[in-house]
């Protein structure tokens, strides 16, 4: 994908800006319990009001088909939002229309105001013509600053660019891009990435971006068991995708041919149920697994080989956890994993977290502050290593 201009390329001072945000936060009792998504749009919200812009920011919250669901009201985010800020933050009880256009005029320099959801319009999601010129009436220029839904062809993150001119990033935007690009690009030598999560399916196009990119790909978490049972091992009672045997073993020949070491797992903890208090062993991957029982976390010698991997690793890129972390008993390997990035980071290695249970493992390992960069946007970053355009991001004006 090309360069893209940002905030730093602008002119805002008086102008209307329509900051497309990620404000989807989880709410309990119209509390927030995480707001881990609005402050990382802090930084660009601060420096357009620094600049004199007038701010105007739009987000969707959870799943709300295009309906009015009070619970996914963004009102309680506009609170919060205030105390991040320390100035006033106004609230429109809908994000298009004419009370919208006069809230969005009235606003003066360095004022900001949040709009109601934007998938509370069915129109959002199916990115109407009409829904996005109504979005874009608030506003002189755009910004894009949430990554997380950049994959989507929206009316609020594509559809509202035919609108307005500029249309740049954000800097947390520019921040995801610059290292997920970097690492796919241009990665400082040796380049290793680590895969995990439950399937293959999810993860197969990464792979064959990636096969002849890295130099090793360690791959972990129930994807794995594919890959075995490709090779002809048996995995007992371990997630199998069926339907993806051929496509493994394809996997594997285009990783020899081009040079790439796909690295799996050579023991395994398994378990007789799926449950925190299943009886528990450790076998090796050439046993096979017997009937009845399942792998549910790599072994300590996979540990060793992993980690031994990471530490001579220049660059280093991690989407999914290698067992099921949710659980303590199947946590180890994840947790091993989180820490050997974080010391080779210490030293110097450049290393992007990506998808949503790595940033969740890495959250529970107290570690996310010695990554150098952990994403906002799982599915967005996965579509940037599988090596796709993101709708969001083409969009906006080249640099």
């Amino acid at each position: 994908m090309a360069r893209k201009k940002s905030i730093r390329d602008i002119q805002v001072d008086g102008h209307r800006v329509l900051v497309r945000v990620d404000f989807n936060v989880p709410l309990r009792d119209g509390v927030i319990t995480d707001d881990t998504r609005i402050r990382g749009a802090l930084p660009t919200i601060r420096a357009l009001l620094d600049a004199g812009g007038r701010v105007i920011l739009a987000s969707h919250l959870g799943r709300p088909k295009g309906q009015v669901v009070p619970s996914m009201s963004l009102r309680p985010v506009a609170a919060h939002l205030e105390k991040l800020l320390g100035c006033p933050v106004r609230f429109a009880a809908d994000c298009i229309g004419a009370d919208a256009e006069a809230a969005a005029d009235a606003l003066g320099k360095g004022e900001v105001l949040l709009l109601e959801n934007v998938r509370f319009h069915s129109e959002e999601t199916a990115n109407d013509p009409a829904f996005a010129a109504a979005l874009a009436r608030l506003a002189d220029l755009y910004v894009n600053d949430a990554f997380g839904t950049a994959h989507r062809a929206h009316a609020s993150t594509q559809g509202v660019t035919s609108h307005l001119s500029p249309c740049v990033s954000g800097l947390l935007m520019e921040k995801e891009l610059k290292y997920l690009l970097e690492a796919m690009e241009a990665p400082r030598k040796p380049f290793v990435v680590v895969l995990g999560g439950a399937k293959i399916s999810g993860k197969i196009e990464v792979l064959e971006n990636l096969v002849g990119r890295a130099d090793a790909i360690l791959v972990g978490g129930g994807m794995v068991f594919t890959f075995l049972q490709a090779q002809g091992l048996s995995v007992g009672d371990s997630l199998v995708e069926a339907d993806r045997i051929e496509t493994a073993k394809t996997v594997l020949q285009a990783a020899r041919a081009a040079g790439s070491r796909l690295v799996l797992p050579s023991d395994f903890v398994i378990a007789d149920r799926f449950a925190p208090d299943a009886a528990t062993r450790i076998i090796e991957a050439e046993q096979g697994i017997e009937a009845g029982w399942m792998g549910l976390d790599i072994g300590p010698k996979s540990i060793e080989r992993f980690t031994a991997e990471i530490a001579g690793a220049n660059t280093i890129v991690w989407n999914g956890p290698m067992g099921v972390f949710e659980m303590e008993a199947f946590r180890r390997g994840t947790l091993a994993l989180a820490n050997a990035i974080a010391e080779a980071t210490d030293r110097g290695a450049t290393s992007i977290v990506g998808g949503g249970d790595s940033v969740a493992a890495v959250n529970l390992a107290q570690l996310a502050s010695r990554m150098t960069h952990v994403s906002t946007g799982g599915g967005a970053s996965l579509e940037l290593l599988e090596g796709k355009t993101l709708p969001g991001v083409a969009a906006l004006d080249d640099a």
